[in-house]
């Protein structure tokens, strides 16, 4: 050694510290990579991301051949300036204690961290170019890896933490993916976010949170005059109604009015043609998630199916339109029989209908009422009170004060929520 010129040595230790900073650039820019960004690139016959997959399927082989790698070159490099201050300062121990420190700042600054640091910044490009010489390396020092993992499988199986081979693979759950989409606002439109938020909403969802509820819902009588009849079909407001026989509980059928009106030419609709033109009734068992419900309709070719709860008693109607708007928000015009219009008062509050669905006045009113209850308005307002509030009474619930302005048959049908803030963008009537 003591033939070599010092520049000689200081310029073999500048390229041990480098070597070493390019195993931790690609220990970290391994780990930091996006695996789906990766697999979209190995799909598309990218070479290095083919490699790179291949490398992350053995993860303790790769980190075998970095660390065997990177602990040698630092290695290297301390035994290195501990041979030039034997060979030009002796054994001078204040000098070998400054040439420790020294070695020690060199391997954290060029070899860990800076590289580390750059790894970690731009891992995608850096992993797939490290790729190229970790797979060729991997194979040369296989012997050696696979000799040393002997002793950490066997240390992990010592410890009980020896992975099973399907926890290996990431697996990514439904909040997980809500927050890659929020995440991806700069690539996503904002119209297309909401609608794939939505959608992972639906196994939430129930039937129940979009129901039209019976008393809104407008039904003919079989046994009511044929005038009446005739009356209602060219007055009605929906292209589907349900059938009953003299009481809304004893529903028979459905019927497709335009198909009706068809008929019309030929003569006055009677009962009897009504009777032969509906179709049996669908109906749909309460607390299904909307996204299974979604599917059946699609399966069964049905658009509208009505919601009966565990006594079989019928709560009301939903459409495929009512899923389809909780996707993509609403593009229907509602009848006048299912107004939900909010009407905005002069001091800032708004006046309600009680039958209003809760997730409606949350999504177009920006408010917070909870939804793992009473699906309505006015369903909170009693379960609150456990009792039929007068016109009148006010109540606080959850933040929001309201008044109670107008109850009958046993249930709140007017609401003034007091001072809401309400955005331009919302949906408020004046």
């Amino acid at each position: 050694m003591e033939n070599i010129p010092l520049h000689m040595m200081l310029i073999a230790l500048l390229f041990l510290l480098i070597l070493s900073g390019f195993f931790s650039l690609s220990e970290t820019s391994m780990m930091a990579i996006n695996r789906y960004r990766l697999k979209h690139l190995a799909k598309q016959g990218h070479r290095g991301a083919r490699l790179t997959t291949k490398l992350l399927d053995k993860t303790d082989r790769l980190l075998g051949v970095i660390l065997l790698g990177n602990n040698l070159l630092n290695t290297a490099s301390a035994t290195l300036v501990a041979v030039i201050i034997a060979t030009y300062f002796g054994q001078n121990e204040m000098a070998l204690l400054i040439g420790t420190v020294l070695v020690t700042f060199a391997i954290l600054l060029f070899s860990e961290i800076t590289p580390k640091v750059i790894a970690a910044t731009y891992p995608e490009r850096i992993a797939l170019a490290a790729s190229y010489v970790l797979t060729p390396l991997l194979k040369i020092f296989y012997p050696v890896v696979w000799f040393v993992n002997l002793f950490v499988n066997g240390l992990l199986i010592i410890l009980r933490l020896k992975p099973k081979q399907g926890e290996i693979e990431q697996k990514i759950s439904t909040e997980e993916l809500k927050t890659l989409v929020l995440e991806g606002g700069h690539f996503i439109q904002k119209k297309h976010q909401s609608m794939l938020l939505n959608l992972f909403d639906l196994e939430t969802v129930t039937v129940d949170d979009v129901i039209v509820p019976r008393s809104q819902i407008e039904a003919i009588d079989l046994n009511a005059e044929d005038d009446v009849i005739h009356a209602q079909l060219l007055t009605c407001h929906h292209t589907r109604l349900p059938i009953y026989r003299e009481r809304m509980d004893n529903i028979v059928g459905m019927v497709h009015v335009r198909k009706i009106l068809n008929l019309m030419q030929s003569g006055k609709i009677t009962a009897e043609i009504l009777e032969t033109a509906m179709r049996e009734p669908y109906f749909i068992p309460s607390g299904t998630p909307l996204f299974s419900q979604l599917q059946l309709f699609q399966e069964q070719q049905i658009r509208v199916g009505l919601v009966v709860d565990e006594y079989g008693e019928w709560l009301g109607l939903v459409t495929i339109e009512d899923i389809l708007e909780e996707i993509i928000g609403e593009f229907t015009t509602l009848a006048p029989t299912q107004s939900t219009t909010f009407l905005k008062q002069e001091d800032g509050s708004i006046i309600v209908e009680g039958s209003t669905l809760l997730r409606d006045l949350n999504r177009k009113l920006d408010l917070q009422f909870p939804l793992n209850g009473p699906k309505t308005l006015n369903g909170l307002i009693l379960e609150y009170l456990q009792d039929i509030p007068e016109a009148g009474t006010g109540v606080n619930i959850v933040g929001y004060p309201m008044e109670i302005m107008q109850t009958k048959n046993q249930a709140v049908k007017t609401v003034r929520i007091c001072a809401i803030p309400v955005s331009p963008e919302q949906e408020v009537s004046e």
